[in-house]
């Protein structure tokens, strides 16, 4: 489970790139582009889910449940400002801004998979306990 776990998190993480790629090609946020995710949210977002994403490699390296549960807690955080992009997403989904931009396909899997990854990442870390 903890190998399913790392795959959903790279498929994850692929999809994330993609929308922070388009958002940042399509102009990103600046003061006059009216986008409604603030760069904050989208890197605080980014970074957090990277670091721990190494966390999880960390865990899967040494077998050391204190990483499971490290991960586990740095996905919280990454899925409440996921959550947030979201929810600034829907209305601006139609327009000129960057993330109008964004593939609904793409965002759709990425949410489905970060919860698979969030529910993989907690069961491993509870049976690790």
């Amino acid at each position: 489970m903890a190998g399913a776990a790392l795959i959903t998190w790279l498929i994850t993480a692929t999809g994330g790139f993609v929308l922070l790629a388009r958002w940042v090609a399509k102009g990103g946020h600046h003061p006059d582009s009216g986008s409604r995710l603030a760069p904050g949210l989208v890197f605080g977002h980014f970074a957090l889910a990277v670091i721990g994403l190494l966390v999880w490699i960390g865990y899967l390296v040494w077998d050391n449940r204190t990483l499971a549960w490290t991960a586990f807690g740095l996905l919280l955080p990454v899925a409440l400002l996921g959550f947030a992009m979201f929810a600034r997403w829907l209305p601006a989904r139609h327009g000129d801004r960057a993330e109008a931009h964004f593939p609904v396909a793409v965002v759709a899997g990425h949410g489905l998979f970060a919860v698979a990854t969030l529910v993989l990442v907690l069961l491993v870390a509870v049976e690790v306990s």
